[in-house]
């Protein structure tokens, strides 16, 4: 995430889905008839989305969803997180729902003034909210810096995720911030020298530091990366970029740009 008020393109979001393999989803469309307007990946097992925008209303809106660690839960009342950005984007409240049914998370909410995080520990905790500062900001599942209240109890996910934040942060920072407008055509006209860092920054998929990444437990299960979005938000305007993964660092093979005007 990089927050530049005083830039003609304030808000830039990067989100990368990672997920169990074999977890079926769509990529990003109309998929909710009950609200049309939103856009968004679909999440075909629970129906809900990772990440949603809305681009008109009383002005663009992005919610980008992440699981936390802490207490589950209850198996028979949970409900699924996917929910949570599509609430987001048309202005719910997630203060006002039951909390105590959903698995703990962080809602990454994104608008041309700024980005805040709602976090959750789970089940007997509480809500959290903390307002993204100026700058690059890393937010994982771990919270905003790795700081959240409730945080993972394995050593390596956190040596992992460290690894992670320490590596982009300094890349990204030592490339120009890009200034992606609506109406440039290619992915790597909008994002420039920052698109090759996206896409992996040439890293092997089972790096410590790795964004795109592939991890194999032992007991059949593999955890990897399966999408890449790049928002930038300015007021009256946002422009959505999308690739599976893997995806190309040139910002051609694989990319689209997710059309967002007149819905």
């Amino acid at each position: 995430m990089s927050i530049e008020p005083a830039a003609a393109v304030p808000v830039l979001l990067l989100s990368v889905r990672d997920e169990y393999a074999g977890r079926r989803w769509a990529p990003p469309g109309r998929h909710w008839p009950a609200q049309p307007s939103a856009v968004g990946g679909l999440d075909l097992v629970a129906g809900g989305t990772w990440l949603a925008v809305e681009p008109g209303g009383a002005g663009p809106v992005a919610a980008c969803l992440l699981n936390g660690f802490g207490t589950p839960a209850a198996e028979g009342g949970r409900l699924s997180r996917g929910e949570l950005p599509l609430l987001a984007v048309r202005g719910g409240r997630v203060a006002d729902l039951d909390l105590d049914r959903y698995d703990p998370f962080h809602l990454v909410i994104v608008r041309p003034d700024g980005a805040r995080v709602l976090s959750w520990g789970g089940s007997g905790g509480r809500l959290t909210e903390l307002e993204l500062p100026t700058g690059l900001s890393v937010v994982l599942n771990d919270g905003p810096e790795g700081l959240a209240e409730s945080r993972t109890t394995s050593e390596r996910i956190r040596a992992l995720m460290a690894a992670r934040a320490a590596h982009f942060r300094a890349r990204f920072a030592a490339e120009p911030r890009p200034r992606p407008r609506a109406d440039t055509s290619t992915a790597r006209e909008a994002w420039g020298g920052w698109l090759p860092i996206v896409t992996g920054d040439g890293l092997a998929l089972d790096d410590p530091a790795a964004l795109i990444q592939r991890r194999e437990f032992g007991d059949g299960r593999i955890w990897g990366s399966s999408s890449i979005s790049l928002l930038a938000l300015a007021p009256g305007s946002v422009r959505y970029d999308f690739a599976a993964v893997p995806a190309e660092p040139d910002g051609c093979e694989g990319w689209r740009r997710v059309e967002l005007q007149g819905w």
